[in-house]
């Protein structure tokens, strides 16, 4: 009998802290007409306060997925954190989450792929479950951008907030869950998004903190350009790989990076606007953290054998798009979507 991996559970968080387009009209030369009219973003969420990393997000994603799906900590057998901005360069921050929520029998490691990091990790995660191996994995998407974000730089300031949502996947041999995948990278990406110093190759110094290297490059047109042409190219391609037209497709769960990249991904699938999940307007990108926000906000509109398309598309470059079964009908929860605050 087939085993596939199934997402069985979802949680998530953001922080208080609501960064509107107006107020960032006080910090750089924009207005909330162009933001809205080139990204769709309205506002983001801030996480704010001294000693907050990203494991502050991650750690109430997974307590509320524990919560709803009625697992004791000491039943997961692996953990892992797709962030791009980890609370330190080590120990893991999926290691941090799991001592925070008393996760004591599990291996956990990061993931780090950009934009991407959420698909890949879900991926991987997936592979413990279809050997058998491992009865329940929690995959954790989280970035707390703010942390490498210049405040100064209106390009890249308006895009980014903070957030986390986690999953748990379960054996299924019903036939739902992971069905097929197509990943890829792009080390040829790196000059148009990256972020210069902090790393091995230009360690963090006083010259690096002066001349403003600790913050988030990005070359927008080309990644714009790229963006477009491979989330859509790849979420087609997994279509076409697995039969599947735009009627059988439930809903297109796409990167929260930019409108205007979500259209197009849409539009080259033949997917309505109906059917695309769309948060980006509240949430902005919030790297690994927007499709697990996704699937926490739809959660009560999916329902058993939903066919989902999942793409994404990060600096590196990376991208990638998965087909996935829903494994579950809407449950009752006195909770909302996911916790704010």
């Amino acid at each position: 009998m087939k085993i596939t991996a199934a997402i069985t559970g979802v949680g998530a968080y953001v922080p208080d802290y609501i960064l509107t387009n107006k107020e960032l009209e006080t910090l750089v030369e924009t207005t909330d007409e162009w933001i809205v009219s080139r990204t769709g973003i309205e506002e983001r969420h801030i996480l704010k306060g001294e000693n907050q990393g990203t494991s502050v997000m991650g750690v109430k994603a997974v307590e509320q997925l524990l919560a709803k799906t009625g697992t004791k900590p000491e039943e997961i057998d692996l953990v892992i954190c797709a962030t791009t901005t980890p609370d330190l360069v080590f120990p893991a921050t999926a290691n941090i989450i799991s001592a925070a929520v008393g996760i004591n029998n599990a291996f956990s490691f990061d993931m780090q792929a950009a934009c991407s990091g959420f698909i890949f990790a879900l991926t991987t995660g997936a592979q413990f479950i279809q050997t058998g191996a491992y009865k329940k994995v929690i995959v954790i998407g989280a970035d707390k951008m703010s942390s490498i974000i210049d405040y100064t730089d209106r390009a890249t300031c308006i895009i980014f907030g903070d957030g986390a949502g986690a999953v748990l996947l379960e054996p299924n041999t019903e036939g739902l869950g992971l069905q097929d995948q197509v990943l890829c990278s792009d080390g040829n990406g790196e000059p148009y998004l990256h972020q210069k110093a902090g790393g091995s190759r230009r360690p963090s110094s006083a010259e690096t903190v002066a001349h403003r290297e600790h913050y988030v490059h990005q070359e927008g047109a080309t990644v714009f350009k790229f963006a477009v042409k491979n989330m859509a190219d790849v979420a087609h391609q997994v279509m076409e790989r697995n039969s599947l037209t735009a009627d059988d497709v439930a809903w297109l769960v796409p990167h929260q990076a930019n409108k205007r990249i979500i259209d197009a991904t849409a539009h080259r699938m033949g997917v309505g606007e109906e059917k695309v999940m769309l948060n980006i307007h509240r949430y902005g990108n919030t790297t690994n953290g927007t499709i697990p926000l996704c699937l926490a906000d739809y959660e009560s509109k999916l329902h058993k054998g939903d066919n989902l398309i999942i793409a994404a598309f990060g600096g590196g470059f990376t991208w990638g798009a998965l087909y996935l079964k829903w494994a579950y009908d809407p449950k009752p929860d006195p909770q909302s979507a996911h916790v704010m605050g």
